[in-house]
């Protein structure tokens, strides 16, 4: 049976690392799907090729997870408290780091604008409260990189959609040839995205933000004046890697880079999230 992913509050630390931790009951059974490579006691081969779309584009298509929560789920034991134990403390890396501070990913860490930086202080200082995932609202594209849920990639010849358990979100990355939104386009949560490949790389720019956005649980900000790239690579069957750099002139004094690993969920699938069914949790923010 698949696990039940928990809502996660982005307010409370804890509460993140418990629910990322603690699977409940299952909606969909397992299913066996005929299209992977398997080996000869039927496990899915993780590392034979990543498959190919019939363009001979390599096919992004399937459930996939960040590498790091599963580590931390598995590894992790003791995680009460604020930030749990010190062996759990040391595992905040990769995914899970990144998803709270996307610093952690930064070499040198992030070249915030002294407002920006002092706008990260006072999110930080209210317990990231009015942090959108906080209030079932939707989460960055950064934030979805990292979350502990997953997300699935549905590619065809003129865009590729990606459905992720996190709040529900949708995004549509178009590689029909379109350029992206100019003038006044309406700002939008996750931007407008358009794609094209190069070699066997899915480079993804998205622009026309939403002011006062979130990239990770700290509140490290995005602007209406970012452009981001998401470059696309399954290396394998089972891994594919997503380098997303952001160039924000607004918030930050140059562009920068962070790299997030994705492992494959082999004859899994997404559950249903509703995020405010049950909601009790804002009416406690102070």
């Amino acid at each position: 049976m698949l696990v039940h992913r928990p809502a996660l509050s982005a307010a409370v630390l804890a509460a993140a690392l418990t629910a990322a931790a603690a699977p409940l009951s299952a909606q969909w059974p397992k299913y066996r799907s005929a299209s992977p490579p398997r080996g000869a006691d039927g496990s899915v081969n993780l590392l034979a090729p990543a498959p190919r779309t019939p363009a001979g584009t390599p096919d992004l298509s399937g459930v996939w997870e960040n590498v790091g929560w599963r580590e931390l789920q598995q590894r992790s034991g003791d995680i009460s408290g604020t930030g749990g134990s010190p062996s759990t403390r040391a595992l905040l890396t990769g995914g899970p780091g990144l998803f709270f501070d996307i610093a952690a990913g930064v070499a040198g860490g992030l070249p915030l604008q002294p407002w920006a930086a002092e706008l990260k202080r006072q999110r930080m200082a209210a317990n990231s409260k009015d942090n959108p995932d906080a209030h079932c609202l939707p989460l960055g594209n950064l934030q979805l990189h990292t979350h502990p849920q997953p997300r699935k990639i549905i590619q065809t010849a003129d865009v590729v959609v990606v459905l992720y358990e996190g709040n529900a979100g949708t995004r549509q990355l178009f590689t029909d040839g379109r350029s992206l939104p100019a003038n006044d386009a309406q700002p939008w949560w996750f931007g407008y995205s358009t794609g094209r490949w190069v070699a066997d790389t899915l480079v993804v720019e998205t622009a026309g933000f939403r002011d006062g956005g979130w990239l990770d649980v700290n509140g490290s900000p995005l602007t209406d004046r970012a452009r981001t790239t998401e470059r696309y690579r399954r290396t394998s069957y089972g891994a594919m890697e997503v380098q997303v750099t952001v160039d924000d002139p607004k918030a930050y004094t140059r562009p920068w880079t962070v790299t997030i690993a994705h492992r494959l969920l082999a004859d899994d699938e997404l559950i249903e999230f509703v995020c405010l069914e049950n909601e009790r949790s804002t009416r406690h923010f102070q």
